[in-house]
């Protein structure tokens, strides 16, 4: 049953979005930390199929002119970056990785500056 949360046609994703979505790359850095080893790789399986789909989709107009559900499905796929990292690269040593990288906030990141 779709809450109309994304836009159509990803519909799937949506029980990710209370849990991925977020408007700074500090939050998403701390959900991936904070995560479980098999809620990271729930969302990657989930995300990874439609990946493509979805940017394909979200091309089609300028970031600027995104709707409320457009915004949420591109902070998902921005969410499942940093999940991507810990899944296909980091493997069983996320956990190692993340020791230090508990100490780190990011303050800025591209996708939160706003066009000149």
């Amino acid at each position: 049953m779709s809450t109309d949360l994304l836009p159509p046609g990803f519909e799937t994703l949506e029980p990710f979005v209370g849990e991925w979505v977020f408007t700074s790359a500090d939050d998403r850095l701390k959900r991936r930390l904070t995560s479980s080893d098999h809620d990271r790789v729930a969302f990657f399986n989930a995300v990874k199929d439609r990946l493509q789909d979805g940017l394909t989709y979200l091309d089609k107009k300028p970031f600027g002119e995104f709707d409320e559900d457009e915004h949420r499905l591109m902070q998902l796929f921005l969410s499942f970056a940093h999940v991507a990292l810990a899944v296909e690269v980091q493997g069983d040593a996320e956990p190692k990785h993340a020791e230090g990288a508990r100490f780190m906030t990011i303050t800025q990141a591209p996708s939160e500056v706003a066009d000149p």
